[in-house]
């Protein structure tokens, strides 16, 4: 399709849709540049926006190895049916993905809601019914402690809405979403307007802001079982990096501190005067925080 924004055409240059559990999801699969050293990367995005959240350190990251995205059900170019959304079957998805790309090890980068997606294939690991060795992981800001978490107004609002396709009435576009993404910002002011656009482009294709109060219900979900996917972030043997933007005012960074409780071992890094998208707000700085942990 035409996009308004050069750089969503760009991102979805890199692209294709696959088949995966019934449902047409977007991938990308971008090859290392220079030899490739190191085992593939899988990057697992939020909510509510897509796998174009790591378009600006995308280079970065294939350096010398092989990057694995996709957009998950629900976001981004891929396929936003009227229907209950779970994270177990966005991980169905993710696995379905990876066992087409022939990954048989790698390492994980999450954020925000692919944070608790990434739980739940640790813990599938651990019962033995994800068979794909993880070598290391770097988690970013997410609220997996939920009851740590500041909720934005807009996220209580979409919570308090039945569980069901948006009504025409209600004053909810794309333009309001990316609005909201970009509060959560150390920087608001500062955020490129093509980036923002870019946001509220990709939150509205496939009319993708009326399934927010279905895509939502993931909150819900991690409540009821933070044991099984926290669990999992906790405890699972693989070196564990965090990189966490400081000034997050929903997955606040004491979240850090508990994990650093629940896992000494884990190498931190909180990135000063970065909110909860440091991947677009300081994707430079973001990406030299990651390096080391997947180098």
């Amino acid at each position: 399709m035409a996009w308004a924004s050069a750089a969503v055409a760009a991102w979805e240059s890199f692209g294709r849709w696959r088949r995966l559990c019934g449902w047409e999801i977007f991938t990308v699969d971008l090859p290392a540049l220079g030899d490739e050293r190191h085992e593939p990367l899988l990057v697992l995005h939020g909510f509510p926006t897509s796998s174009f959240d790591f378009h600006l350190v995308a280079d970065d990251l294939r350096d010398g190895r092989r990057v694995l995205l996709l957009d998950l059900l629900g976001y981004g170019m891929s396929e936003k049916p009227d229907r209950p959304y779970t994270l177990r079957e966005q991980a169905d998805i993710v696995t379905a993905f990876v066992a087409e790309a022939e990954v048989a090890e790698l390492a994980l980068l999450t954020h925000d809601m692919g944070d608790t997606v990434g739980g739940e294939l640790l813990a599938r690991q651990a019962e033995g019914t994800w068979e794909v060795e993880v070598t290391r992981r770097v988690l970013t800001n997410g609220s997996i402690y939920i009851a740590m978490a500041q909720l934005s107004a807009g996220q209580r609002f979409l919570l308090g809405l039945p569980d069901r396709w948006l009504a025409d009435d209600v004053p909810l576009d794309g333009g309001s979403v990316a609005a909201g993404v970009v509060a959560t910002f150390a920087e608001p002011e500062r955020a490129d307007p093509g980036e923002v656009r870019a946001v509220a482009e990709l939150v509205a294709h496939r009319d993708g802001h009326r399934a927010l109060p279905r895509t939502i219900r993931y909150i819900e979900e991690r409540r009821r079982e933070e044991g099984r996917f926290t669990g999992a972030i906790e405890v699972h043997p693989s070196p564990l990096s965090v990189v966490w933007g400081a000034e997050d005012p929903i997955a606040v960074v004491a979240m850090v501190d508990r994990l650093r409780a629940a896992r000494p071992d884990a190498v931190v890094r909180v990135l000063g005067g970065v909110g909860h998208y440091p991947m677009l707000e300081a994707p430079a700085t973001f990406a030299d925080a990651v390096a080391p942990a997947l180098d």
